[in-house]
């Protein structure tokens, strides 16, 4: 039984689906005008991670990320660089998936793209103004806010304390709204800027219908879960679930999902384009492997901050290693072995291991734990793969589950590239060398070998070896 933390309700709640094995889940994906930060990746790998598992437990997803390509970052970008916001928003849309991929995030069932719904916008906007929840001023239409009933609920704030904040904003907008906390939905057209033609005249719209729009059309007007950075909390969601709730008089998410911040430094800062302390995951996946990156991030309780170092990233990258080497133990035993089924052996085991993995990660999909499970599976493998004798079958089967576990944490480990024929032949000399006990050879081999990065062990079933991390 699932739970999740609702930001909502602030409590964790047992999962429903309005659809029985089926989960429509819409998360905010990024505003394309630069490469994602490790602070973005972070909410990529984690609702990734979040999929994963409940597909892992039976459930069909899907899966809507939007792509922002409208957006003031965009259009001056495009005038920096002397070119258009859709080719801006198409070079980082390619980017993004180039990085995402890399890190094995898994592509959307959908990612619709806001210049693509501009005609779905503006009839969204229209609903709103005859509702009475919008008005034109200036030939910008803006949201009255104080007139849906709980805004604020998601943020955990109330009107009052949102007008004092509000109140403190300057600018022109500001002297032509009709209260400080209306927020706009269309924005008047500047000169040399990209606009589409609408009733209130050309324009093009604001951040946070864009989301209310594509969510709802693309998986109706009530969704299971919708998730974003911590960050977007408010303005961003809560500005969705009035605009959305005002046009069609229902619930919009039933749960709100909110990942934790990426910290960097002493100070702990949140990491972030706007204070200029961002590490791109596009420079880290040619620097380190893809997969201790991903492995960082994946595997901290989503809600959880996590703090980017190098300290951290070489522990990530140690505990993978040791996965790495307890399945490649495992593999190495089952190509080498030719034993039955011993008597006595516990099948038991796995089904245990099994029962405390889905107990860790239903409890709001606590990575931190769940992947703890993995660990001392690792551990058995590592263990049972030194038995003198193994059962083959339950041996086969823990390494099945091992694997399907990592894939969860989007984890996959690929075979060794092929040797080259000089290693292979000092791996053949070593062995013969050591058949005919001249330890002397055997050990000078191995020390070459080792400054080549090639890592010998001798076992029982043979000598194998490894690549030194």
């Amino acid at each position: 039984m699932i739970k999740i933390y609702n930001t909502l309700t602030r409590k964790k709640e047992v999962f429903q689906p309005l659809e029985q094995g089926r989960v429509k889940m819409y998360v905010c994906g990024p505003t394309v005008y630069n490469y994602i930060h490790v602070g973005n990746g972070r909410s990529v790998v984690s609702f990734d991670t979040i999929r994963r598992y409940l597909e892992y437990r039976g459930y069909e997803v899907d899966y809507v990320m939007n792509f922002t390509d409208v957006d003031d970052k965009i259009i001056r970008t495009a005038k920096e660089l002397k070119t258009s916001a859709p080719e801006i928003a198409d070079r980082f849309i390619e980017a993004f998936n180039k990085d995402t991929a890399a890190l094995n995030v898994q592509p959307a069932t959908l990612n619709p793209r806001v210049m693509d719904h501009i005609e779905d916008i503006i009839a969204f906007i229209q609903v709103l103004v005859d509702k009475g929840y919008a008005y034109m001023a200036n030939n910008d239409v803006y949201y009255r806010t104080r007139k849906f009933k709980h805004y604020g609920q998601l943020s955990d704030q109330s009107i009052d304390e949102l007008e004092v904040g509000a109140s403190q904003r300057t600018g022109e907008e500001q002297k032509i709204k009709e209260d400080p906390l209306d927020f706009a939905l269309w924005k008047a057209a500047k000169e040399n800027e990209i606009a589409w033609d609408s009733p209130w005249g050309l324009g093009r719209p604001g951040w946070h219908i864009e989301c209310s729009v594509m969510a709802t059309k693309h998986l109706g007007e009530t969704i299971d879960i919708h998730g974003g950075g911590q960050d977007l909390t408010f303005p961003h969601h809560e500005n969705e679930i009035a605009q959305s709730e005002a046009k069609t008089g229902k619930t919009f998410a039933n749960y709100w999902m909110h990942n934790g911040y990426v910290t960097i430094g002493e100070e702990e800062e949140k990491m972030s384009k706007s204070l200029g302390n961002f590490v791109t995951v596009h420079e880290m996946v040619q620097k380190i492997d893809p997969q201790v990156l991903r492995f960082f991030l994946a595997t901290t309780q989503y809600r959880r901050p996590i703090k980017y170092s190098e300290t951290t990233l070489k522990e990530a990258e140690t505990n993978l290693q040791k996965l790495r080497t307890a399945l490649e133990n495992a593999q190495f035993r089952l190509q080498n072995s030719k034993e039955g089924f011993p008597e006595g052996t516990d099948h038991a085991i796995l089904a245990e291991f099994e029962q405390r993995f889905v107990q860790e990660m239903d409890d709001d999909f606590n990575a931190a734990n769940g992947i703890t499970v993995v660990y001392e599976l690792a551990k058995w493998l590592n263990t049972y793969s030194e038995s003198a004798s193994i059962d083959i079958e339950l041996l086969t089967a823990a390494v099945e589950k091992f694997k399907e576990w990592l894939a969860i944490f989007g984890i996959y480990f690929v075979g060794e590239e092929l040797l080259d024929e000089e290693i292979e032949q000092l791996i053949e000399e070593r062995i013969q060398a050591r058949q005919a006990r001249d330890f002397a050879r055997s050990d000078e081999i191995r020390d070459v070998l080792k400054e080549k990065g090639i890592i010998l062990e001798d076992t029982a079933q043979g000598t194998r070896w490894r690549r030194d991390a």
